[in-house]
Order: structure tokens, then sequence, then C-alpha cells
């Protein structure tokens, strides 16, 4: 095993990585079915030198039955073979064959697990938030930079093919000087009171003494879209609700919920562009996606969903006048022109793990680090304290530091 503890010249050719928390619908879907599996499927990341570089799973959890349909059922479909799997967590993160170990399970105890595998000396990659509280996340971050261990966050949005698009308008200058930046987020979860409709998200999401919560969620992606295509966010207004006081859990149980289920906020960037974000999993869709993001800019506008754009320059601007005694007479959604599909894109999750494992196997940098995860975690605590204290809220409040300190 290559010591990944340590920076290198050197590249791997072989990396085997801990899965833990695949059983869940995203770990499952995203991280293990569309990401590892389609990786393995491709005989590996191809690197610079035209080698490919290959990977092996491990998946780690408690549910042994779920573990073994995975390892063997799904991967025999998907690769024409099985692989490995265990319950033993302990074990697998000492083993020193492994060289990475992945998170996706709850929020509530990944600090701790993060840490253990750090210590291994093994290089540590985990879904987002990092952890509950910005001390807690910035500690592993440390951690990790202080023993120089390979360390990321998945950011996953980031490859969307709809921010994509929004990311190479902003490069070549397509707004102007942007002026504002709205978000559109969520869509109806079924509470599960009627049986025919059972609900598309787990129930811990709903208990805040789980690690549940809109603002916990959602605030560190918005951190890293908002950084991405504006500038870094400087302070935050947050309103929040619990709209939802009963559902149903995976158990046929009725349970109280104690998370927010919904917020709006408003954030000030670096910059002074002020972003604008409504998220509720309490709302019926009626817009082009689950997501939508509307930059506005001196010389023309862009909607992006997940994976289209649509863009409106100063000229084809129509000249609306308020007069709400007629009826209108312009279709808006005309003025608008939909950019093509992008030439190639993959699955975004898959796109940051070719990413990161090229990066720990000594090809390229890796900038969605541990650091910046913790980043996001900030501004959820900030967006928390926002609505408990019913006040703006700047970043670097919840550590009593300047926000560009995170």
């Amino acid at each position: 095993m290559t010591d990944l503890s340590l920076k290198s010249d050197s590249i791997q050719t072989t990396l085997k990585v801990a899965l833990h928390g695949v059983t869940g619908r995203m770990g499952t879907n995203q991280h293990f079915i569309r990401s590892i599996l389609a990786i393995m499927r491709e005989g590996g990341v191809r690197l610079a030198s035209g080698n490919f570089l290959t990977v092996e799973p491990i998946l780690v959890g408690r549910d042994e039955t779920k573990l073994k349909r995975l390892a063997e059922e799904i991967a025999s479909q998907e690769i024409g073979r099985t692989v490995a799997w265990s319950t033993d967590l302990e074990s697998v993160i000492t083993d020193p064959s492994v060289d990475i170990v992945f998170d996706s399970a709850r929020t509530l105890p990944r600090p701790a697990f993060l840490r253990q595998a750090i210590e291994a000396g093994k290089a540590v990659y985990c879904e987002k938030p990092v952890a509950m509280h910005t001390r807690d996340a910035l500690d592993l971050a440390k951690l990790c930079e202080s023993s120089e261990i390979k360390n990321g966050v998945v950011q996953d949005k980031l490859w969307l093919p709809g921010i994509e698009h929004l990311r190479r308008l902003c490069d070549e200058g397509f707004f102007g000087r942007i002026l504002n930046m709205t978000g559109e987020f969520g869509y109806w979860v079924f509470t599960g009171h009627d049986a025919s409709q059972t609900p598309q998200r787990p129930s811990w999401y709903y208990r805040s003494e789980d690690g549940g919560g809109m603002i916990s969620d959602m605030f560190c992606h918005f951190d890293y879209l908002i950084r991405d295509l504006v500038s870094p966010v400087k302070s935050v207004m947050t309103h929040a609700c619990i709209d939802v006081t009963e559902r149903i859990d995976e158990q046929g149980r009725a349970y109280r919920c104690t998370a927010d289920d919904a917020a709006y906020a408003i954030f000030e960037t670096q910059s002074g562009v002020a972003c604008q974000f409504n998220s509720s999993w309490n709302t019926r869709v009626r817009r082009d996606d689950l997501l939508t993001i509307q930059i506005n800019g001196t010389n023309g506008s862009a909607v992006a969903g997940l994976v289209d754009c649509w863009v409106q320059d100063i000229a084809s601007t129509p000249r609306p006048v308020w007069n709400p005694d007629v009826p209108q007479s312009i279709q808006f959604r005309d003025g608008w022109v939909k950019l093509p599909e992008l030439e190639s894109h993959t699955n975004a999750f898959k796109a940051q793990w070719e990413l990161f494992l090229k990066h720990v196997a000594g090809e390229g940098d890796f900038p969605w680090s541990l650091r910046s995860g913790a980043r996001g975690v900030a501004l959820a605590e900030a967006g928390l304290r926002s609505w408990k204290e019913r006040r703006w809220v700047d970043v670097g409040e919840v550590l009593d530091v300047p926000a560009d300190a995170l």
C-alpha cells in the first residue's frame, strides 16, 4: 500500500475504497452504482499518462442483508462480478490494504468516524454536511492538514450540466455586472399517512435530534454554489418553518417532526451581490426543475435547472408596462433561448469521484476539501442562528472570526 499521508509525485494505479453508508438511497444509487461501479465498468479512471487507475471497493455497514445484496446481486448485474463487504467497520478502517474511507451515512456520527479513519492514515472522502458544528468540521480539516492526509467533501452540484452552463456564462462575461441571484429548491415529500404514497426521504431527516433539517442540509450546497458562481457568502438572514408536524417512519409509526422542513434565506456575498434561495419539502413544483437558479446581470439573465439552461440577453429583453386592467400580452417564456446540451457530461457524483481518486493516486489537486466543507457548515450554523435570533448573522460570527478566515 502507498503511504497516502505523504505528498508524492508517484502515481498509484489501484485504490481500495471502503464505502460506508451506501445502503441508503443516495449512497446506493449515486455513489455505488452510478459512480464506483460505473468507473469499474469503464476499466477505471484514465490518467494523464493514458493508463487507467482502477478501484476496488469494500462495502461497510450494519445491515448484512443490504450489504450482501449490493455486493453480490447489484454488483454482478452492473459489472459481472461481486465485490467485498463487511459489517466489521473497525477492522476495515485499520486494514493496511484500504486506501480511502468514504462516508455517506448520517451526519451526527460522521466526525468520530472520519477522525478514526484519519488517525489510521487513510484518505477520507464524505458527504456533506461534514458535521453539525463548524468547530468539529474545522478540527477534522486541521487534523488532515497537519498529517498531510488527502481529503474531500462531496459538492456534487458543481458538476451538474445546468450549473456548468451558468459557470461558462459567468466566465464568458455574458451577464455583464451580476446584480442578483435567486434559487428555488424542493418538492412535495409525502408524509406517509397515505399508505399508497410512501415518503421519498428518510424519517431522521425531519428530526433535529437525529441531525435532520433543511438548513443543515441545503445551506452547505448553497455555500459552494454561490461561492463558485458569484463570490463567498458574507452574511445571511433566514426564516425557517416546521410546516408538517407529524410524519410516518419506516416502521409505519407516527413521529413528531422537530427539524425545519422549509427555509427562506437572503445571502449577502463578499462582492455585495444579494442571493435569495427558497427551499421546501412542502411545495408542489411548477417550474422547470426541482432546483432552478437564476442569475440577473446588466447585459443578460440565465435560468438553469439540473440539466438545461435558458438565456435572455439585453436585446431580447421585453419591455413590459404595468397595467392590471388588461390581460398580459407578453408571453415571457418566448423571449428565452435554451442553450444546446453540453457535448459531454457524466453523472455529477461520478465526475467528482474521478477527480478525488486521481488526487489520492497522486495526480491533480482537489480544492473541495474538508475545509471547504467546514465553510458550508459555518453557513448552516449562521442560518440557524439567524432563524432563532431573528437577525442578520455574519458567517464568521459562529467562530468569532472573519468569514474569509474559514
